[in-house]
């Protein structure tokens, strides 16, 4: 069984490289992030044409996430229950026995703003919400855009970046917590290349110089860490013309 996230900014312009990527990659559920678009414009046919299901929760314009998947799922949940939340960031089901949670996790702009504060609440909800699922569920798989790196070896620039976003003491903090839950950094549970990202910014030829960070993460718990083969970031959708800036990362389960 094959599990994956991708973050694809944007499902109205990347749609026909989503499908491309599952017809040479036919994993058995994606997980996407910033869909971009409203509930009615998702494109669910094509994903039905494509063989495969899908659950989705949009926003017009930011954010939504979506679970595509070969099997039925169950017992859907969108966003963080009990977390008073306008933004589309979470959608959670149950599949072929495991619990798959697929999240957008917030930006967070730069510490000390609103969106930070944000990003902060949103995080302490998270885990705990993550903790009853986990007792619910032993096999449970938590993916999508964190927008954290767990370290230096994350990071293209660990000193210049040091304690901006996605590399603070703060939000570092939050993803070990989830790590504290029982949950494995599924990547780092295999051999890996050096300077190994999923994300490069547009700009400044960034993805060509390997300027990048690893924020797309696979968290697995106890039950599924056993299970766990393998576990890569593919590069490849990244050299696409008109291509997200994120890569997807691929989980294989034995």
């Amino acid at each position: 069984m094959q599990l994956a996230t991708w973050n694809i900014n944007s499902l109205a312009v990347r749609l026909p490289q989503v499908l491309d990527w599952l017809a040479a990659h036919p994993v058995d559920v994606l997980a996407l992030q910033e869909l971009k678009l409203t509930d009615d414009k998702f494109p669910a046919q094509a994903f039905a044409d494509a063989g495969y299901q899908a659950q989705w929760f949009g926003q017009k314009t930011y954010n939504g996430v979506a679970l595509i998947t070969k099997a039925p799922m169950t017992d859907v949940v969108k966003n963080i229950p009990g977390f008073e939340d306008e933004q589309s960031r979470v959608i959670a089901g149950t599949v072929d026995g495991i619990r798959v949670i697929g999240a957008y996790f917030p930006n967070g702009q730069a510490p000390g703003s609103d969106k930070f504060a944000y990003k902060m609440r949103w995080l302490d909800a998270l885990r705990e919400w993550v903790r009853a699922e986990l007792a619910a569920h032993p096999q449970l798989v938590l993916m999508g855009d964190y927008n954290i790196t767990f370290d230096d070896l994350d990071v293209w620039d660990p000193v210049g970046l040091r304690e901006t976003i996605h590399c603070t003491t703060e939000e570092r903090t939050h993803l070990q917590s989830l790590i504290g839950l029982g949950l494995s950094d599924a990547v780092r549970l295999f051999p890996q290349p050096e300077k190994n990202y999923s994300w490069w910014d547009y700009r400044d030829l960034a993805f060509r110089r390997n300027r990048g960070l690893r924020i797309d993460h696979i968290l697995v718990s106890e039950a599924l860490k056993a299970r766990t083969s393998a576990c890569a970031v593919d590069k490849v959708p990244r050299k696409n013309e008109r291509p997200s800036d994120h890569a997807p990362v691929v989980l294989t389960l034995g």
